[in-house]
């Protein structure tokens, strides 16, 4: 508004000065006038020269003011785009903060148990596995760490539990969901475990050979492309060590997930692509593509190739389950899970 103010009355005077200089430039030019006034001509031309010269002070001075207005409202100009900017910052702070609270909330208990885990437990307080998290109370499905195995010489284990499904309790031990991981892996890596334990993984040969020491339940859940869910449950299952290939042992079949299709590599070995310990002239594990306990070579294939929107029927190296979805249709997510037999909810 000043601004405006004031380009209005440089306006102006700029105005009043060109007409001044217009009128004396005329009179000037006509001779008449000039002798009809010639008495009073010096007086009245020096005033007008003063009028000019008072008016081009005040042009040159409101011009100055509006130049250092101009200036200001520059400096203001920037100054508001800064505050601006660190207020989207700010808000951008606050939105990730909130966004993480729920997530650091639930995971209050975890922070309890990992405190209460460095003081020395006796063998009746050793934590194994999920389901004795659970016993004692720690009920959120989430990563927990279960503490080292003295008596196996293992080291500390980061788990997923799920506290909830049919009574909770369950340590996950495989899982398909994303589809960015590659299960097609070596010995080595299919007995250290491999991935991210919130996203896809495998726990370990040597981890579920840790937690199948006392009898154990083991769950497969099953999910298609058209959201139908399946299960399958073993009442007993265990593996053998690694001298023995971690070989599978099953039993006690319940479930909806049709025919048992895991009966079939009961009692086998478990193999990768550089370690063939199936029962098969061919080498399964090139051909499916995975770490499984092939036969010759598979009713299922939950370690196969992640194939998006179910049907593969070039080949049968898919995430495959023969007793609901047949050989040639990939799943779209598996979880595997495991508790001990005496657990009560």
């Amino acid at each position: 508004m000043l601004k405006s103010a004031v380009l209005r009355l440089a306006t102006l005077a700029v105005v009043l000065l060109l007409l001044l200089s217009r009128t004396g430039a005329q009179r000037l030019r006509d001779p008449s006038k000039r002798m009809a006034a010639a008495p009073p001509k010096a007086h009245a031309k020096g005033q007008c020269c003063e009028d000019v010269r008072a008016l081009k002070v005040q042009v040159a001075n409101l011009t100055s003011l509006l130049e250092e207005l101009t200036r200001k409202q520059d400096t203001v100009v920037r100054q508001m785009i800064d505050l601006d900017h660190q207020n989207r910052q700010q808000e951008a702070r606050v939105t990730e903060a909130e966004s993480k609270y729920s997530e650091i909330n639930n995971r209050v208990e975890i922070m309890q148990l990992q405190a209460a885990q460095s003081v020395t437990q006796t063998s009746s307080d050793a934590i194994y596995d999920c389901a004795s998290l659970y016993s004692r109370n720690y009920k959120i499905s989430g990563e927990y760490k279960l503490p080292a195995d003295e008596f196996l010489g293992t080291p500390d284990l980061e788990v997923f539990c799920d506290m909830d499904t049919n009574g909770g309790g369950w340590t996950v031990i495989q899982r398909r969901k994303v589809g960015l991981t590659s299960f097609d892996r070596d010995w080595k890596q299919y007995r250290k475990g491999f991935g991210a334990i919130r996203g896809d993984f495998w726990l370990g040969n040597d981890n579920i050979f840790r937690l199948t020491r006392q009898p154990t339940v083991l769950r497969i859940e099953l999910e298609d492309w058209e959201g139908e869910t399946r299960y399958a449950e073993y009442q007993y299952f265990t593996l053998s060590n690694e001298l023995n290939s971690y070989k599978l042992f099953i039993a006690n079949y319940s479930g909806n997930a049709g025919q048992d299709s895991l009966r079939y590599h009961n009692n086998t070995n478990f193999s990768t692509k550089n370690k063939d310990n199936d029962k098969c002239v061919d080498d399964c594990a090139q051909l499916r593509k995975g770490g499984y306990w092939y036969n010759c070579c598979t009713d299922s294939n939950l370690n196969g190739v992640y194939y998006r929107y179910g049907e593969h029927t070039r080949n049968s190296d898919g995430i495959t389950w023969y007793g609901w979805h047949g050989p040639n249709y990939s799943l779209k997510r598996v979880e595997m899970k495991i508790r001990p037999q005496n657990f009560q909810p």
